[in-house]
């Protein structure tokens, strides 16, 4: 069965699809792309949750040819829903959106909800992940509190009343300089597993795919999705 992703980050793909593979679900993971079109919302919550809701509630009407306030969409709704049906016919797939940050103890747990944000300023382009893993180092440079933590929260939308929603974190150390590996993206270079002795992007896809923020929420829905037969 498949599940559509509301997002067009591949690397979150990839890992959301790694953890139902580890979890023995047989659910595809779909992104907007793959059904032709993309879409963008205004992620205006105040927490992760809210944030969660918004792209997944976004997403699902868009599959009904409805654009609510703050999408960007691109072909128009309408094409949007001939398109989905055309895919799944009358029955669409459940909805599922993750919104997470990383959460530095030192700084109050900001960036949090505005992790990807981190940095950005509206008079130049956005940061890369490199970029903003400098600027928090820098910012902790003087700092004792290196502590943090991770959190996911995931909710899928099966139907308009129907859904399922999950919180979850991970916690770690801030590392004083970025120690990148083979896997992961974002803070992963400098997120440090104490047990592991290790950043997230040192440790195996396949361990991260057990252990995260993510893996947990996202684990926690599965076993909800289940649940209800979806």
């Amino acid at each position: 069965m498949d599940i559509l992703l509301a997002s067009n980050n591949a690397h979150k793909r990839g890992e959301i699809q790694g953890i139902f593979r580890d979890l023995g679900v047989p659910h595809s993971i779909v992104q907007p792309k793959d059904v032709g079109f993309s879409f963008d919302v205004v992620e205006d919550g105040t927490s992760f949750g809210e944030n969660a809701t918004i792209k997944a509630h976004a997403l699902y009407w868009l599959l009904r040819g409805v654009a609510v306030a703050g999408v960007t969409v691109d072909p128009e709704p309408e094409r949007v829903a001939q398109a989905a049906r055309a895919r799944w016919g009358s029955t669409f797939p459940p909805v599922l959106a993750d919104d997470s940050g990383i959460c530095v103890h030192a700084l109050g747990n900001e960036p949090g909800i505005r992790s990807a944000r981190f940095g950005n300023t509206e008079d130049a382009p956005p940061l890369t992940d490199a970029q903003r893993n400098r600027l928090l180092l820098d910012t902790l440079s003087d700092r004792g509190d290196r502590g943090a933590h991770y959190v996911c929260n995931a909710a899928v939308i099966l139907e308009e009343e129907r859904f399922v929603q999950a919180q979850e974190s991970w916690y770690g150390v801030i590392t004083t300089e970025e120690r990148a590996g083979n896997t992961g993206f974002g803070y992963d270079p400098i997120f440090l597993v104490p047990e592991y002795d290790a950043t997230v992007a040192q440790i195996p896809q396949e361990t991260k795919d057990r252990i995260s923020h993510r893996a947990k929420a996202i684990g926690r829905i599965a076993r909800a999705l289940a649940w209800v037969g979806a």
